[in-house]
């Protein structure tokens, strides 16, 4: 069958497309240290590799392809930061349109190049995932530990503000009772993690009860900072509410790569939960002050 110019326009995005993604796994591997690692992103860069010289071998010419600096370091940086497993999925999330386009020549290519695509399908599909599944990072191992430790902190600690946000105009008495709750429940946390991790069978439940305490504390003290930058409660709880929601999506965000879940589902429903103690909280604690003449006891002006 001959390929029209839209087949031929969408060939050569294949070509680009798979040649940036084998730059980038070389990229990846010539910088890392780990030598299971290194192999790993080199067995994927030699699959990127296959795949760009087929699409080539179709298109009829060689595409000079390069990926800017920048991009480059952004993506060491989120090697580092954030870690191999998060970056290669983060890399591979477009992958299920690419299959898509990728079938729809399997009628269009000559019997020769059909089979060469259905193994490139199996590729994407089976051997990627496969070699992705294969990582064994430490942070991936305690990310439900991290998780707790944050998504517990922000709600608990939200809660709190809000209710003092009702009871009182001082912002000394909000952020320093969000500090003293937030590290009493940090240490409370960190217990249940350690004895969870034990009733698990993990052989060393430290780490994961660290991670869980670390998460929580973090939080904790972003989520009281504004309180001692400022006179104006409402200010400082409208800073900390924003920092709340920024550090709630950015880590559903990143477990929604490191799970292949739903983003937006997931983002939904941590932002309504986020909001309602919040306002929940804020009654409760205008209640009380009503009822015990509260702002007036803790006014420091």
């Amino acid at each position: 069958m001959v390929l029209n110019k839209t087949d031929l326009e969408m060939i050569r995005s294949f070509c680009i497309d798979e040649f940036t993604d084998y730059l980038i796994y070389r990229h990846l591997s010539e910088r890392e240290k780990r030598n299971d690692f290194k192999k790993l992103l080199n067995q994927m860069a030699q699959h990127e590799l296959k795949h760009y010289q087929f699409w080539k071998s179709v298109l009829g010419y060689e595409l000079k392809v390069s990926v800017p600096r920048w991009k480059l370091a952004l993506i060491t940086l989120s090697r580092i930061l954030l870690g191999l497993t998060f970056t290669i999925k983060f890399l591979e999330r477009h992958e299920e349109k690419v299959i898509d386009s990728y079938r729809q020549f399997l009628y269009k290519l000559k019997p020769d190049d059909a089979a060469r695509l259905k193994e490139i399908l199996s590729d994407e599909e089976l051997h990627e995932k496969s070699l992705i599944s294969e990582l064994n990072e430490s942070i991936v191992r305690y990310i439900g530990f991290i998780a707790l430790g944050l998504a517990d902190a922000v709600i608990e600690i939200t809660g709190v503000h809000a209710g003092f946000l009702g009871a009182t105009t001082t912002t000394l008495f909000a952020g320093v009772a969000g500090l003293i709750v937030g590290l009493s429940a940090a240490i409370s946390m960190a217990a249940a993690a350690y004895i969870q991790a034990k009733h698990e069978g993990v052989k060393n439940p430290i780490p994961s009860a660290a991670a869980t305490g670390i998460a929580y504390l973090f939080a904790v003290v972003l989520l009281a900072a504004p309180y001692f930058f400022t006179h104006s409660n409402i200010l400082a709880f409208v800073v900390s509410i924003v920092l709340a929601f920024a550090l709630v999506m950015a880590f559903t965000f990143y477990s929604s790569i490191i799970n292949e879940s739903d983003f937006k589902r997931e983002a939904l429903e941590s932002t309504l939960v986020l909001f309602a103690t919040a306002a929940l909280s804020y009654v409760f604690g205008e209640l009380l002050g009503r009822i015990f003449g509260l702002q007036g006891k803790l006014h420091l002006g």
